[in-house]
C-alpha cells in the first residue's frame, strides 16, 4: 500500500491556492478599457468581471464587442499594478 504524506499534499494544495489568489489579483489589477474615437473612456471593467460577463452572457458580450469595434472604439487591456510589485502568479516548482 502507498503511504499518505499529508505534508507534501498540503504544500501542493497551498501552492495551488497561492496561484489562484495570484490570478484573481492579476484579474483585478488588469482592466479592459473601451475608448471612443476621441480617446474618452466609454467603459472600464476589471478583467475578472469581464470574464464572468462573457461566461454568463457570451452572445451579448460578442455583440457588444462587435458594436464597439464597428463604432470605431478601441478595446485595450491596461495593467493598474505598480511597476515595483512583482507579479503574484509565480509558483515555485519545488513546492508543487
Amino acid at each position: 500500500m502507498s503511504e499518505f504524506k499529508p505534508e507534501s499534499s498540503r504544500s501542493a494544495v497551498d501552492a495551488v491556492v497561492d496561484a489562484v489568489r495570484g490570478l484573481v489579483d492579476e484579474g483585478i489589477n488588469r482592466r479592459v478599457v473601451v475608448r471612443d474615437s476621441k480617446n474618452d473612456v466609454v467603459l472600464e471593467v476589471p478583467v475578472a468581471l469581464g470574464v464572468v460577463a462573457v461566461l454568463a452572457a457570451p452572445v451579448a458580450a460578442t455583440i457588444g464587442a462587435g458594436v464597439a469595434l464597428a463604432g470605431r472604439c478601441g478595446i485595450t487591456l491596461e495593467n493598474r499594478r505598480q511597476p515595483s510589485n512583482p507579479p503574484a502568479t509565480t509558483v515555485d516548482a519545488e513546492q508543487a
